[in-house]
């Protein structure tokens, strides 16, 4: 786990970073990063990397050079923080008892992850395949809504992320993951604007109005094409933005009408970081799919689920997934093992308070900040949006940067989402204290900026 931080739309030459990498990275860490680069394939996002990572406990992550961060990023896997030690001690007693098992043989922790999540979902989303990684559990997604409908394609939203796949990335709407494939993409892939009052420079005539018309998009799409097997889309998009009330409502009801179904890729946003199990709830909505990963492995092992109603059981005589570690019983072991830690320890309420919290703290004190453009999101994912003029909403991604980095050195890593915005994710296991040591770097970097 050698990167720490991640900027959406940063430059790898940027001032900011190269002053940083300067000024900051200690001599134990420099000699990694240089071996780091020398390789792994370099990608936007990821390679090379800013830093190194020696340790990660609980909310903390620290580097070669014993410098230490609050991880408010944490690729989203880290609801429970790092290294839960009742996940850490499941996990070495299933591979004492069974440490694989091959996906013709059933297991018991397979069974009980599978019946589990079952129970936790809402409505009839009762049947499931497991995958390694989000972006598969889509693909599954995909290839059940085709089998189910007899159709193929799709409506989901530019700027979207739906995982890294072909049929995945086809589906996504974000330019990183698709201007430089050459040739084609997935056929049948249709996108429309998304959702996004806060820059959308037609909301003059107010957000719950102009939300359901983008609503109405949709369905526009829909009746158009005549033969759209499913949309799929983020209930809450993890840039963050939240939906305009009664956005779902209108769309569950169009793609009830056109007979598409509904995918939720709760990846990210899934498992309580909104402040419910699943952020659909938010919306009181129920899709036909949701799929689930990141947070599921509990930071520690990568595995995803594609969760679909009973009725969606339709694909018994050919093969939609053929996973390796389809049933892996330590995967499911600690999924299931995070889930139980969320419930008994009732993160998912506390997410919801701390999140609430977190977001009057910001806008009591950024009110009249103004480079702040808006400040918006669910339990504990959030963000901060910043801006060069507030009056046309101009993004301040320079000024976005370096603050980030004046964070950085404060000790808080998080990410920038869409150039300006300062995502914050804390763990859910996060104390009130350290969310508000965060609030206050975050609070004078900008003031600082400003």
């Amino acid at each position: 786990m050698s990167q720490i931080v991640h900027t959406e739309g940063e430059s790898n030459t940027s001032i900011a970073r190269k002053a940083w990498m300067k000024e900051s990275i200690g001599p134990k860490s420099s000699p990694l990063l240089k071996r780091d680069a020398n390789v792994f394939l370099h990608q936007s996002l990821s390679s090379p990397c800013v830093s190194t990572i020696a340790k990660a406990e609980g909310i903390w992550v620290e580097d070669l050079d014993g410098r230490r961060y609050m991880d408010f990023h944490g690729n989203s896997v880290h609801h429970i923080g790092y290294g839960h030690p009742r996940l850490i001690a499941a996990i070495k007693a299933q591979l004492d008892d069974l440490p694989f098992s091959p996906r013709r043989f059933t297991n018991d922790p397979a069974v009980e992850l599978a019946e589990k999540l079952a129970e936790i979902t809402p409505g009839d989303l009762g049947k499931m395949l497991f995958t390694t990684g989000g972006s598969d559990a889509n693909e599954v997604a995909l290839k059940i809504a085709r089998a189910a409908t007899g159709r193929f394609k799709t409506i989901s939203f530019w700027d979207a992320f739906h995982g890294a796949g072909f049929g995945a990335a086809s589906v996504g709407g974000e330019a990183t993951f698709r201007s430089h494939i050459a040739g084609p993409l997935l056929p049948g892939a249709e996108h429309v604007a998304p959702f996004a009052c806060y820059r959308c420079p037609y909301n003059h005539v107010g957000p719950e109005t102009c939300g359901l018309a983008c609503a109405k998009m949709v369905e526009f799409v829909l009746e158009r094409e005549g033969d759209v097997a499913a949309v799929i889309a983020e209930p809450m998009r993890a840039v963050p933005y939240v939906p305009p009330p009664d956005f779902w409502k209108s769309v569950r009801d169009a793609c009830n009408r056109h007979g598409a179904l509904l995918i939720m890729d709760e990846i990210p946003t899934g498992l309580g970081k909104t402040g419910k199990m699943f952020a659909f709830e938010h919306d009181e909505i129920i899709p036909d799919i949701v799929t689930l990963g990141k947070a599921l492995g509990g930071g520690i092992l990568p595995i995803a689920a594609c969760i679909a109603r009973t009725g969606l059981d339709v694909c018994g005589d050919f093969a939609i997934g053929h996973y390796t570690h389809e049933k892996n019983p330590v995967t499911a072991r600690a999924a299931l093992t995070t889930i139980q830690i969320i419930e008994d320890e009732g993160l998912v309420d506390r997410a919801a308070k701390l999140g609430e919290h977190a977001i009057n703290r910001l806008r009591d004190e950024l009110q009249n900040i103004p480079i702040v453009g808006d400040i918006r999101g669910r339990g504990l994912m959030f963000g901060v949006e910043i801006v060069d003029d507030r009056a046309d909403k101009t993004p301040g991604n320079a000024r976005a940067e370096r603050i980030y980095y004046a964070c950085l050195e404060a000790g808080l890593s998080f990410k920038i989402s869409q150039g300006c915005v300062l995502t914050l994710s804390p763990p859910l296991t996060i104390s009130r204290e350290d969310l508000d040591c965060a609030i206050d770097i975050v609070v004078n970097a900008i003031r600082d900026e400003n």
